[in-house]
């Protein structure tokens, strides 16, 4: 979930004995920004469980959103794509929910926006549901979190490893530019850094899991200390406070896990990968530059670039590549915000008849032209508003990806703060012309920067990868 408006207003609740420990409530907003307030309110349960309480009474439905402080990064080499089987396993049933039937418990009561996703630094569960069934929806992530591994046997992983298996050919082997974009992670990441590969994991690891291996990465990742339960939308809070209590209160926890600390990865010349593609049609170029962490200042600067280079026709890549050149067919541009390092993307599919090395030369025309001069001040303000609506736009439901929970929940898990709006949307008011100069001239340099070419083959065939100095 990308860059979230959260509170500040106090909620004046008192909590009862066992939540008192770690209270935290939201502060102020600065003037002006009051409308975009989420009242809300952090405690910790003595087993470690975070809870962040948040009221919305514009409708009558509660989210209930679990985030587990676990990743692709906390996996260990031969062992990917652990987080990822998890989300899978998590709704096969517990010991006291039958094989298959959380999801159909839930879409019963009338449930919404019910999933859960992984990536490099956390794996979510949620789900909306009306406010009289709340109950309901804590038991049932109770239940999972405090009792997986009783209904968990050889079977049921045998199952869900290949559901998994068969999600990464979809995915990854059999997707247009998959298997392509696999070599530039991993050139990005070289192993052993734990953001080397695929969330999803190689398939020789996934076959290579055994029950147990399993079973020691939930004990580890998956304990009440690792989690944060937030609960936002129209729920009475004494109530929704003696809830949790009886659901997880009693659940048995160890010490907080302790997340690996990884040197950061430095590029010294460009890493240049060419690929023979068999699924797309078109050559399709790649640039990717690592940039610095989620809630970075610099983060915040590489958003706005990757806005004024590559979103709506009136971006300087689209009006070069696609209307001026005709030589692209789409181009987009990305700050990927991860906790370790960032990833800025340039992506463009060129149209036939177009090299790879044309959409190269025309990209680095215009990144030069950055680097030298930066953008406009209407640049700037566009990418800005286009930000800014984005965020407002996720604000309108309590769940879901990128909802009300799901940003309090972001900013805890990044910052330790589910109220970070103020410093948040600080970072973006400070972005100007001048410093998306000087982002550009730091990190986008052509000699720290991997390039994919990624080119469907003809008459000869192309040398797998290769780098050039």
């Amino acid at each position: 979930m990308k860059k979230a408006l959260i509170t500040a207003a106090v909620l004046a609740l008192g909590l009862p004995a066992f939540a008192q420990q770690q209270q935290q409530e939201a502060k102020p907003l600065a003037p002006g920004r009051e409308a975009l307030a989420i009242p809300y309110e952090k405690y910790s349960l003595p087993n470690g469980m975070e809870v962040i309480l948040a009221q919305d009474k514009k409708l009558p439905v509660v989210a209930v959103n679990v985030w587990y402080h676990v990743g692709a990064y906390n996996e260990q080499p031969g062992r990917t794509g652990f987080a990822h089987l998890f989300e899978h396993m998590m709704f096969q049933g517990s010991k006291h929910v039958p094989d298959d039937v959380h999801i159909a418990m839930l879409e019963q009561l009338g449930a919404n926006d019910l999933n859960g996703t992984t990536n490099y630094d956390r794996t979510n569960y949620f789900e909306t549901v009306p406010t009289n069934h709340l109950a309901t929806a804590l038991w049932l992530e109770s239940d999972r979190m405090g009792f997986l591994l009783d209904a968990l046997d050889e079977k049921k992983l045998r199952t869900q490893q290949e559901v998994v298996k068969n999600e990464r050919r979809q995915g990854v082997e059999t997707r247009p530019y998959g298997l392509a974009q696999e070599k530039l992670w991993k050139a990005l990441f070289p192993a052993p850094h734990p953001y080397h590969g695929k969330v999803i994991g190689s398939m020789a690891d996934l076959d290579a899991a055994t029950v147990e291996d399993v079973k020691a990465f939930f004990r580890t990742w998956y304990a009440p200390a690792n989690a944060t339960l937030a609960v936002v939308g129209d729920f009475d809070p004494q109530e929704a406070r003696a809830l949790i209590e009886k659901y997880f209160g009693t659940l048995p926890s160890g010490p907080k896990p302790v997340k690996p600390t990884v040197a950061p990865v430095k590029i010294s010349h460009e890493k240049v990968i060419r690929h023979d593609e068999t699924v797309g049609t078109l050559p399709q170029v790649t640039m990717a530059w690592l940039t610095p962490p989620y809630f970075t200042e610099q983060d915040a600067t590489a958003d706005m670039l990757a806005n004024a280079l590559a979103t709506g026709k009136s971006s300087r890549l689209y009006k070069r590549l696609v209307l001026e050149k005709g030589l692209a067919q789409s181009v987009s541009s990305t700050e990927l915000s991860l906790g370790a390092q960032s990833v800025f993307f340039i992506e463009a599919t060129a149209r036939p008849g177009v090299s790879s090395d044309a959409l190269v030369q025309e990209i680095d025309a215009v990144l030069e032209e950055v680097r030298r001069g930066g953008i406009t001040q209407q640049e700037l303000d566009r990418a800005r508003t286009r930000f800014e609506t984005q965020m407002l736009a996720g604000l309108q439901s309590v769940g879901g990806f990128g909802g009300k929970a799901d940003v309090l929940q972001s900013y805890n898990h990044y910052t330790g703060d589910p109220g970070y709006l103020d410093e948040d949307l600080g970072r973006y008011d400070s972005v100007t012309a001048e410093r998306v100069r000087d982002f550009a001239r730091e990190y986008l340099e052509p000699n720290a920067r991997v390039v994919l070419h990624a080119v469907p083959a003809q008459k000869g065939p192309i040398s797998a990868a290769k780098e050039t100095h």
